[in-house]
């Protein structure tokens, strides 16, 4: 079995060779336009009159030399769509590499120092690449997209993507205050319904608001309203947003509780995937319907497989006799623990053992959320055995636990050597990608903003955080969806991560463009949407453990009025 997965491993490139082809190819059909011209080693797209191509010559400057250029509205966001998928391929590959390469070595220095910035390291390429190239002038305008990319990724994490979180995982409100775990009874009540997280989630939620203190100082001259010392505060901010870098990549390295977390849900998530592979080869019948519905009847015949003494109930050893009988691939997993796992997930009634129909329950559970995380498509026969494989393979990109005594340990890894060279090539591959295409998109949303008269930094805000969180978002928004404390703990925790990676290493990245470049720091409103957004929700979200389900009302309300904030200070009473 392990074998079989890793032969078709580099099969999953192909999509992204096909998809690359594409680009190149549709670049080279828009580039011809109306008016074809040739140039040695470019391509200029050209549509509409000749003076329209004269003109496109003139402004359309081609990355590196050779990527496909416009000046219409279609054709740039054509390449903004491109260039975006392509970075949200590479946040995946970092993603998953990084999942990969934490099962292995465990938290420790790894986990803590390289896993965070390779989780930013997308957002990091895309803010150097907005003001690294061309002259003063146009770093300056440039820069404007690095911003937006800033605050759009701090604001979308701790708005719409909380919001949604809470939505999608909220349960209902106990005698206590508490959420009562996958209980769902009182529909979308405002205050009777809610999540409820773990205590060291709130502390991820302070951490995060003590992240914008570089945001505080490099703002402070304009603040004091003084010309003098704008340089000396942005190289402060500088020095101390790579401090605050480093002190909560060492918080992580002393204090690894988000790492045993993130680690521990792999390999839960594993356990959920290899069963459902497993049921698949099984020869009992597809998994899904034709209309890509659960199959309840090859469901209940895998049940009855399972019910080895006929008793119309799983027992432990009946579960433990199933995993055994399954190949997990690398990870060598505590089969008590899994066992543990399932049993949490499949036995509502607490009675110590799984019944038909709460098998049958969890199965249709776990399959759709294996198809939320991965598209199918395609006859049902092949899809009910690609997105199983699929999701079995994108499980590592998923995490969520609490922290358990049972789950700190750290299981043996078969053949460390190959499972090290994937992680590694996982992570150039997305490095590459990232580092590649990055000036192409800046690029693209610039001159997508020129041709549609709409400011940068509104379309950076809105679509770039969507290209390099969507992998993480969906991954986020289903696991609140399991509806349990542990889920939402864990949730809520990478949600605050992310925002303070951003507030931190994204943040550092900008200041020494704006220092070594000797850009003008003017940016008063989107440092105010920022902190308004993250001081909002940081007090909110740090003395406190049960949000009930009318937060997301505040927490989605917060979205627009940032851009509303930014149009009015600098459109109409001219901040910038």
């Amino acid at each position: 079995m392990a074998t079989t997965r890793r032969q078709r491993r580099p099969f999953q490139l192909v999509p992204l060779l096909v998809f690359l082809f594409a680009v190149a190819a549709y670049g080279r059909l828009i580039s011809d336009g109306l008016t074809p011209t040739s140039h040695l080693g470019t391509t200029v797209i050209r549509l509409g009159s000749s003076s329209a191509a004269a003109k496109a010559e003139e402004k359309c400057e081609q990355s590196y030399g050779f990527l496909p250029c416009t000046t219409t509205v279609l054709g740039n966001l054509f390449l903004v769509l491109a260039y975006g998928f392509l970075m949200y391929k590479a946040a995946t590959y970092l993603s998953a590499g990084s999942e990969l390469l934490l099962e292995i070595m465990g938290p420790g220095l790894v986990g803590g120092l390289l896993l965070p910035i390779l989780g930013a390291l997308p957002d990091a390429l895309l803010v150097l690449a907005s003001g690294l190239s061309g002259s003063k002038e146009t770093a300056q305008s440039q820069v404007l997209v690095g911003m937006g990319l800033l605050a759009g990724s701090t604001v979308f994490l701790l708005t719409l993507l909380w919001g949604t979180c809470v939505v999608v995982g909220k349960c209902d409100l106990g005698p206590n205050g508490a959420a009562v775990d996958v209980q769902n009874t009182k529909g979308w009540s405002l205050t009777g319904t809610g999540i409820t997280t773990d205590v060291q989630t709130s502390y991820a939620a302070r951490i995060m608001a003590i992240s914008v203190i570089p945001f505080v100082i490099a703002q402070f001259p304009v603040m004091l309203k003084s010309h003098h010392g704008k340089r000396l505060a942005v190289l402060l901010a500088l020095i101390v947003s790579f401090l605050l870098v480093l002190s909560y990549c060492l918080y992580q390295v002393f204090q690894p509780w988000v790492q045993r977390r993130r680690l521990a849900y792999a390999k839960h998530k594993h356990v959920i995937s290899g069963i459902l592979r497993h049921a698949q080869k099984q020869a009992l019948g597809r998994l899904l319907n034709e209309d890509g519905t659960p199959n309840e009847e090859v469901i209940r015949k895998l049940f009855h497989k399972i019910d080895m003494d006929e008793s119309r109930s799983l027992s432990r050893s009946e579960l433990h006799a199933l995993i055994i009988g399954i190949n997990f691939d690398e990870v060598d997993f505590d089969k008590a623990d899994a066992v543990d796992k399932v049993m949490a997930d499949f036995d509502t009634s607490r009675n110590d053992v799984v019944e038909e129909e709460e098998f049958v329950q969890g199965m249709k559970t776990w399959l759709e959320e294996a198809k939320r995380s991965v598209p199918t498509s395609g006859s049902s026969e092949k899809v009910s055995e690609q997105f199983i494989d699929d999701f079995h393979a994108r499980t590592r990109q998923e995490h969520n636990q609490l922290v358990e005594q049972a789950d700190e340990a750290v299981e043996s890894v078969e053949n460390p050597a190959w499972c090290i060279t994937k992680a590694v090539a996982l992570l150039i591959l997305g490095a590459v990608i990232a580092a590649a295409f990055a000036d192409p998109l800046v690029d693209a949303v610039h001159n997508f903003s020129d041709a549609t008269h709409i400011p940068s930094f509104f379309i950076s805000f809105i679509a770039l955080p969507l290209a390099t969180n969507s992998s993480e978002a969906v991954s986020a928004i289903i696991f609140a969806s399991r509806k349990k404390q542990r889920t939402c703990s864990l949730t809520f925790s990478e949600v605050y991560g992310g925002v303070t990676m951003n507030n931190t290493l994204c943040l550092g990245v900008f200041l020494a463009l704006i220092y070594f470049r000797q850009l003008t720091w003017d940016f008063s409103s989107e440092v105010l949407i920022i902190l308004l957004v993250c001081i909002v929700m940081g007090l909110f979200t740090s003395f406190r453990t049960t949000f009930p389900l009318w937060t997301c009302l505040v927490a989605y309300a917060l979205y627009p009025l940032s851009l509303v904030i930014v149009y009015i200070l600098d459109f109409v009473l001219g901040w910038s």
